[in-house]
């Protein structure tokens, strides 16, 4: 396919809220809240705000890897975000995350609550609190916050990048498919040349494992952007191999369900507040 239509930018970019895309909703060119919505809270120590897509899958794959550990401070509310009905907009959600973007977490553990933002920081942040999930020899803690930081870095490639253009984009146009393809097949490769020759990431399974997992392992498995044939992704055995082994952990199935309210029901858990809610949950008690 040949794009034969040439864009000539103007000279001043202006918003155009109808610009199409499934996402169109989600972004707009202006921080700040669109309007006054508090935020539930509930009785555990750390509040979640998030949606289950990648980024907030990380961070509720590390909360019931931490549980399962035997880590029962970790209890922890998840309160589903619907990002594309914009509540990441409204005045709570901005005021712990002013940049507007899922997961956000409030940590009650302290003297006062303590706002965390990004996944990498909350991921970080919990690690350390805990003594959990993050080496502690420093060669391979260092290993291990070098690859988390890559995933963080990388992601926007593939995500914003290849997810959009190819999935999600209004119109199909063959240059940014094929640049973006190009990047997150030379990322795949990054990955499947360090796990022909590691276990895990860092050796030992960590939350740079958990991040990375979330947005390629997830890739690689099928569940992101129907393009695991058009990404050949089956050439990467090592990768495939790692994927596979994380996504049979119990943990990692549970986190993938919650704040989850897209796909097959029977995998979506639209609030998370006891461990109980896995086995008894109902789209009642859920949030509908």
């Amino acid at each position: 396919m040949k794009d034969l239509t040439e864009y000539t930018p103007p000279k001043v970019w202006t918003w155009d809220a109808e610009n199409g895309g499934q996402f169109a909703k989600t972004n707009r060119p202006i921080a700040g809240a669109t309007h006054d919505k508090p935020l539930p809270e509930g009785e555990h120590p750390f509040q979640l705000y998030s949606m289950a897509t990648p980024n907030g899958v990380k961070v509720t794959m590390l909360f019931e890897e931490l549980l399962e550990a035997g880590h029962e401070g970790a209890e922890y509310d998840a309160w589903l975000i619907r990002i594309g009905e914009g509540d990441q907009f409204g005045s709570g959600f901005v005021e712990i995350n002013p940049n507007s973007k899922i997961p956000a977490l409030v940590d009650r553990t302290g003297d006062a609550p303590q706002r965390v933002f990004e996944s990498g920081a909350i991921l970080l942040h919990l690690a350390e609190k805990f003594g959990a999930f993050l080496p502690k020899e420093p060669g391979r803690r260092t290993e291990a916050l070098s690859w988390l930081f890559w995933q963080m870095g990388s992601a926007p490639y593939l995500g914003g990048g290849f997810g959009h253009f190819y999935a999600y984009a209004p119109e199909k146009f063959e240059y940014p498919i094929n640049r973006f393809a190009m990047e997150t097949k030379r990322q795949l490769d990054v990955l499947d040349r360090h796990l022909a020759e590691h276990e895990f990431m860092a050796d030992e399974y960590s939350i740079a494992d958990m991040a990375i997992w979330a947005w390629y392992g997830q890739l690689v498995l099928g569940r992101l952007y129907d393009a695991a044939e058009f990404l050949d992704v089956e050439s990467y055995g090592h990768v495939m191999r790692w994927a596979k082994a994380i996504d049979a952990r119990p943990a990692v199935r549970r986190g993938r369900m919650v704040n989850r309210s897209f796909g097959d029901p029977a995998l979506q858990l639209h609030e998370r507040h006891a461990a109980e809610d896995f086995e008894t949950k109902t789209q009642d008690k859920i949030g509908g």
